[in-house]
């Protein structure tokens, strides 16, 4: 009979990793860290703890599954839209949001996609538009240690929501 699982953030086994980075206009560097406390292959999901540093930028995406976030502390804009701390984000499949940028303060989010949990951008100039206005440059994707089930789709910009693409 399946057990609970618990996790704490302090967990060893637990390692915070960065997913993206950018060269901020001072030349300082920015990051997503996340720490991914549950990750199943069946039935595929990923929840996950997520810190933007402040003035962070991510692309417009979507995910292969229904995807929920919740702003726990800080804030960020969606596209045009503030969302600070106490936000409920719920993305269904198919669909996309963002661009993303963190606030001055950064943010804290809670994530939970529920099926393949990997992410598809699309309108690469509205993230190009919102770096060049803001002076960042976007740096190479930091490795990641993903499952051996799945591979790496973050370079990945074009996925028709029809699901006919098969990752």
């Amino acid at each position: 009979m399946p057990e609970p699982v618990f996790r704490h953030l302090d967990d060893q086994d637990v390692p915070w990793q960065a997913v993206k980075r950018q060269r901020n206009a001072d030349g300082s560097i920015a990051e997503v860290r996340e720490k991914w406390l549950s990750f199943s292959a069946d039935p595929q999901y990923l929840s996950l703890y997520a810190q933007y540093d402040p003035g962070m930028i991510v692309r417009r995406h979507g995910h292969f599954s229904p995807h929920v976030v919740f702003v726990i502390s800080g804030g960020l804009w969606c596209a045009d839209r503030w969302c600070p701390a106490g936000t409920h984000i719920e993305l269904p499949s198919g669909a996309a949001f963002g661009p993303f940028r963190a606030g001055d303060e950064g943010a804290v989010l809670f994530e939970v996609m529920m099926g393949d949990p990997r992410s598809w951008g699309e309108l690469p100039e509205l993230v190009e538009a919102l770096r060049a206005a803001q002076g960042v440059e976007a740096l190479p994707d930091p490795p990641l240690e993903y499952p051996p089930w799945l591979s790496d789709l973050r370079q990945h910009w074009v996925a028709p929501p029809s699901g006919d693409f098969v990752p």
